[in-house]
């Protein structure tokens, strides 16, 4: 029988380190050991601040959107997990887990799958072994490890599960969804449990998982090993260590924390819908299809966006304008919702226009387009839809005049050529002109 487990690792959004005042910047791309100290490159002497308290909040949001029990008003102590890795500058690891330990968050519940524990540790530094060198601009960077229990059977429920995760966690914003995820997976088939380490793609984990398991079914485990992924086999890395092997003790340099059940409480109030029920509450409340909804709710900003503006626009028509115009202006200028500002209330008044048909189409894209930087208020006379059979026979008969191939090419069997005329009229009515009627004049004057 298959059993997978997984060990997810997330560093969460925090302004400084976890045990002092560097930035908490552990982009690799950045110049090696620019954001270090002598705490978090574990100097002699050396001894940790107070844990960062933003770190702790992130977590307990995490745990609490996992559907965790947070063990408030209990002692939580950090604990020393050793071992010799030439990314650890202390020689052990700082953390919130272990044989003895009391986690922040645990015996949750994620999509059917139980989630075992939930709890924070600090980063080691990023060992480079073909070099030899290191860089500790992550060392001490606060991450979040989410344990589950062994219940996927296949790489397809490991692949799905971990997508809805992330979709969930950046509902909080609790997670640098930049910088993704490491995850260890866990599995067991004929015999004893394999752990493969630090995979970091979903696509990289489906292909090792699947892997994995025909190999164990060839070769029955008898002895518990941690294995690495080369991108086509998992190769032994070393046989897997106990609890016991990581002498863990308690930090005598670091204080017990005790969660406030108030505090706890405070945070779970300021918590938004899960993506799953955003999902079921818009298909129910505004009657749009499961397809669309999705799109919406992918991104907490723009399913938002659209609730404020299905309540006073047609959520039929903002739907389209949302998903397909706004979301298109967005990655084209490659920006999100947190870079500018769309009041609801302009993407209103724009649905509007466009819903008592004062507004060409086109133009309704340009204004929106127009709002890489933010939106303002339409005035509605300058973009007004032009209506006026003789104000658009005037602009026709300019075009024609100035546009004598495509005229001959037109009556010459060309059909197409007349939507080059059309879009002549266009330009000259700044897109105002009605496009139709447009259509209509044209092909009666050409014959």
């Amino acid at each position: 029988m298959v059993k997978i487990g997984l060990e997810i690792h997330g560093y969460l959004v925090t302004k400084e380190k976890l045990f002092c005042k560097c930035k908490n910047n552990h982009k690799s791309a950045d110049t090696p050991n620019t954001y270090i100290c002598p705490i978090c490159t574990g100097q002699p002497g050396s001894k940790p601040m107070l844990p960062n308290a933003e770190a702790i909040k992130k977590l307990i949001q995490i745990a609490s959107m996992l559907n965790c029990k947070i063990n408030s008003e209990k002692e939580l102590a950090w604990w020393r997990k050793h071992y010799s890795w030439p990314d650890l500058p202390k020689g052990y690891q700082n953390t919130i887990s272990g044989t003895y330990a009391t986690h922040v968050g645990e015996n949750g519940k994620f999509l059917d799958v139980g989630i075992t524990e939930v709890h924070l540790e600090e980063d080691p530094a990023a060992w480079n072994p073909e070099k030899g060198t290191i860089d500790y601009n992550r060392s001490g960077a606060p991450l979040v490890e989410i344990v589950t229990e062994p219940d996927f059977k296949t790489s397809e429920e490991v692949s799905l599960w971990i997508k809805q995760l992330l979709l969930t966690l950046s509902y909080i914003k609790a997670v640098d969804s930049d910088a993704g995820i490491k995850a260890d997976v866990n599995i067991s088939t004929t015999g004893e449990r394999i752990e493969i380490k630090n995979m970091n793609s979903i696509a990289e984990i489906t292909k090792a998982i699947e892997y994995e398991i025909k190999r164990q079914k060839k070769e029955p485990v008898k002895t518990k090993e941690t294995r690495a992924w080369d991108g086509k086999k998992t190769i032994v890395m070393r046989t897997k260590e106990n609890q016991a092997d990581y002498r863990f003790i308690k930090d005598p340099d670091l204080p017990i924390i005790k969660i406030k059940k108030q505090e706890v409480d405070s945070i779970k109030k300021e918590l938004p819908e899960s993506p799953m029920e955003k999902l079921e509450k818009i298909i129910k409340k505004h009657k749009i299809n499961e397809y669309d909804a999705k799109v919406l709710t992918n991104n907490l900003e723009i399913v938002e966006f659209f609730e404020q503006v299905a309540e006073k626009a047609s959520p039929k028509l903002a739907v389209p304008w949302i998903t397909v115009e706004l979301l298109g202006m967005l990655n084209y200028n490659k920006i999100t919702m947190q870079d500018i500002v769309i009041k609801p209330e302009h993407m209103i008044q724009l649905l509007d226009l466009i819903e008592k048909n004062k507004i060409t189409e086109l133009n309704a894209k340009d204004i929106l387009r127009s709002w890489k930087k933010g939106s303002k208020e339409i005035k509605a006379n300058e973009v007004s839809k032009i209506n006026d059979i003789s104000q658009i026979d005037k602009l026709i008969d300019d075009a024609i005049s100035e546009n004598e191939k495509a005229v001959q090419d037109y009556k010459s069997g060309n059909k197409q050529a007349i939507n080059y005329l059309v879009g002549q009229v266009m330009n000259k009515s700044n897109k105002r002109a009605d496009f139709k009627t447009t259509k209509e004049i044209l092909e009666k004057k050409l014959g």
